[in-house]
């Protein structure tokens, strides 16, 4: 069962890149991470190989593996990106939801709160969820992929913006929009979503990190 050795693994590590059990630029033994994770190196190869295509760890000629970095560059380009893609989604899921997507998206705010310092990782994937199904309420398959693809790179940098912590008041704003998103979502209100989106992205831990890092989108 290679395949499921592979799957194991990858799903392993990147829960301990997501969640900062490996810190940016931490240098990866691919030994020693095998005899953790209690798997050959072959089925860890394959984990890695599928990380690097996500971007999430580098490999050289010598098989030596690490986390990428975190730059101001790709901050920055995965802001501009965001700020164009999700208002997109916002509009399109409002215009396009479903029941079923309205009840998904209930449920998936019901778990929401807005991330703090040192987040669990149950938290990043409660948050993932609840914009998971904002955008997959769009019902355009490309969009979706593309920004299902972004959300993994993205939560880095939100974890680097939470090593400050954030204040009681920009809990509450987050937590306000997300309400206000989903409302304008489920009544059709296209332009309003739009507007809340681009609004959550400009404030978002995503902006934080491109200015720590010195970058201007």
């Amino acid at each position: 069962m290679q395949s499921t050795k592979g799957d194991f693994a990858y799903g392993r590590l990147r829960e301990m890149i997501l969640s900062g059990g490996f810190q940016p630029g931490a240098v990866l033994n691919q030994a020693e991470l095998a005899r953790t994770i209690g798997l050959s190196t072959t089925p860890l190869r394959e984990a890695l190989r599928r990380l690097k295509a996500e971007g999430l760890v580098e490999l050289d000629a010598h098989r030596d593996a690490r986390v990428t970095s975190l730059t101001g560059e790709e901050a920055r380009d995965l802001l501009e990106i965001r700020m164009s893609l999700d208002p997109l989604a916002a509009a399109l899921a409002a215009e396009r939801r479903s029941t079923a997507d309205i009840r998904e998206m209930r449920e998936a705010a019901d778990g929401l709160q807005p991330l703090r310092h040192r987040p669990r990782f149950a938290d990043l994937v409660a948050h993932r969820r609840f914009h998971t199904a904002i955008f997959s309420a769009s019902h355009n398959e490309i969009l979706i992929s593309t920004l299902d693809a972004l959300w993994d790179k993205a939560d880095r940098y939100r974890r680097l913006a939470l090593e400050t912590g954030r204040t009681q008041d920009e809990r509450d704003q987050k937590a306000a929009e997300h309400r206000e998103l989903l409302d304008c979502v489920i009544n059709r209100d296209a332009t309003g979503a739009a507007a809340v989106m681009r609004r959550h992205i400009d404030t978002s831990l995503g902006a934080e990190a491109a200015s720590r890092l010195d970058v201007t989108p």
